[in-house]
């Protein structure tokens, strides 16, 4: 995941925000999605009577949770790169984009699919820096985003696809908080090496932490590898990945490089998860955070991920 300074940053508030307007109704009339005002109409200002009193301040345009998991809808549903939301309303916290990205999912549940579990993001500690934030942040795995093993990614379903290398958590019970590493390895059944394909909606790949929390962690889809194993088979701490793009070894990493073991990252998420009056269920699977760095899925190419004691998996684009 790439930070980002927003591209309008340096625009009049007035002229960025009509920039991006325009963008996302266009969007959203390709998809023919519902809306009861345009996305100019979103925008709102301070009266008089309710503007800050500093003088420097010239007035803060808001933005809904459904207006943006509108936009990303339609950008998802149509393949069409959407504008960074941060760029024009820079006010966007962390539990509205967390909101923004419930809407989004659910739009998909409405639509028949189902919730089969999480994915982490952010889970190193270097682009926790680079995004300057000091903990991860999490997205929704749905029932179509589950690929089956050797089946190619098609470019025409995503916008830009990336993939990188995850380990995979079943769950036999729920993750209670205060969650630790021992106690998610004890409520795991069983691990995978895992695919997570990312494909941002926002232009150029590139966005803020509260674009890609709204964007569901830049959620595309997943692959689980062909072999599974108990967790106390495997020091998953130590587990190594190889990644070989066109047969030629491009990095190497192991599971600490995932919060120092991959079963922290998912008591961090069980735990965050019970904040806010959720919980990690029995039957879910948890993509614990990439292992690897993400790469490029490119036409007429294919990216090898080799997972000690959990087999490889080989993914290409069609």
């Amino acid at each position: 995941m790439e930070a980002n300074t927003p591209e309008f940053g340096d625009l009049p508030i007035d002229e960025a925000a009509s920039r991006v307007a325009r963008t996302a109704e266009a969007v959203l009339d390709a998809a023919g999605a519902p809306r009861t005002a345009s996305p100019a109409d979103l925008i709102h200002r301070p009266t008089p009577s309710t503007a800050p009193e500093d003088d420097t301040m010239t007035g803060t345009s808001t933005i809904t949770p459904d207006d943006i998991a509108r936009v990303l809808i339609a950008g998802e549903r149509n393949r069409t790169e959407v504008p960074q939301f941060s760029a024009t309303y820079p006010d966007i916290d962390v539990a509205t984009a967390y909101a923004a990205q419930r809407a989004f999912v659910q739009s998909k549940l409405d639509a028949g699919e189902r919730l089969v579990g999480y994915k982490l993001g952010l889970t190193s500690r270097n682009k926790q820096q680079a995004m300057g934030v000091d903990s991860p942040l999490y997205g929704r795995v749905t029932s179509s985003m589950l690929s089956t093993y050797g089946d190619p990614i098609r470019f025409d379903r995503f916008i830009h696809p990336r993939v990188e290398s995850e380990i995979a958590f079943l769950l036999k019970d729920d993750v209670r908080a205060p969650a630790t590493v021992t106690s998610v390895l004890a409520a795991t059944d069983l691990v995978y090496g895992a695919v997570d394909v990312l494909d941002s909606r926002y232009q150029g790949f590139k966005f803020t932490l509260t674009d890609v929390i709204a964007d569901n962690a830049s959620a595309g889809a997943f692959y689980l590898g062909p072999i599974a194993r108990r967790p106390a088979e495997l020091e998953l701490h130590l587990l190594g990945c190889i990644v070989r793009v066109d047969g030629q070894v491009t990095m190497t990493a192991a599971g600490a490089a995932v919060m120092g073991h991959p079963a922290a990252s998912v008591a961090w998420l069980a735990n965050r998860l019970a904040e806010e009056g959720d919980a990690l269920k029995a039957g879910q699977l948890v993509f614990s955070g990439g292992v690897t760095a993400p790469v490029p899925v490119v036409p007429g190419g294919s990216v090898t991920f080799e997972f000690d004691g959990l087999g490889a998996i080989e993914v290409y684009g069609s």
